[in-house]
């Protein structure tokens, strides 16, 4: 049996008799259920040694997890060495970052691609608390940065604009993926 997709076959099994509807629902459960637990664990650390503690470990936890799911997601999709942009967003989308991210926004092509996010979940959250707007741009940077060089060392990602920085109330953040010859 392969590394991926993990698993017993009884569970498999028991998975393959569920309606493909609430398999999805189910799927997308254990999605949200990582980003609780993120934000929970945030929350946490932020608390009992602030903001600035608990974004540097959190930084840390999304570059680890980022070459752990970019490596895993090119495995399962089959796809080759020093993929172009088009295709790191293809895998991009299949993150769960990106699942948990219903409000995205991508302008594609091989060389280039722009990715913006106009509704976020985790700053909604965070406001509807009464809590300050995350300043996310340190994880999420290093998120997208380590995705993409795991897949291909030759594409570059920049950020346009992320908190703590100004932006429009219909963006949260905007990142470039662009393909260094």
């Amino acid at each position: 049996m392969s590394e991926y997709p993990s698993g017993s076959n009884a569970d498999r099994q028991m998975l393959a008799r569920i309606p493909m509807e609430k398999l999805l629902d189910c799927f997308f459960l254990q999605i949200r259920n990582l980003w609780r637990v993120d934000g929970l664990y945030f929350l946490g650390i932020e608390g009992k040694f602030g903001t600035d503690a608990a974004t540097e470990i959190d930084a840390g936890v999304w570059e680890t997890m980022a070459k752990i799911e970019a490596k895993s997601l090119q495995k399962i999709f089959q796809v080759g060495q020093n993929p172009d942009v088009s295709t790191i967003m293809d895998l991009l989308r299949e993150s769960s970052w990106a699942l948990d991210q219903p409000f995205k926004i991508i302008e594609a092509s091989n060389k280039k691609t722009v990715l913006g996010i106009d509704r976020c979940r985790t700053q909604e959250t965070r406001l509807s608390k009464g809590l300050d707007e995350f300043p996310c741009k340190k994880v999420r940077f290093g998120y997208l940065k380590k995705f993409a060089e795991t897949l291909n060392p030759n594409v570059k990602v920049n950020c346009l604009v992320c908190p703590p920085d100004k932006h429009p109330k219909n963006s949260w953040c905007k990142w470039e993926f662009v393909l260094q010859i």
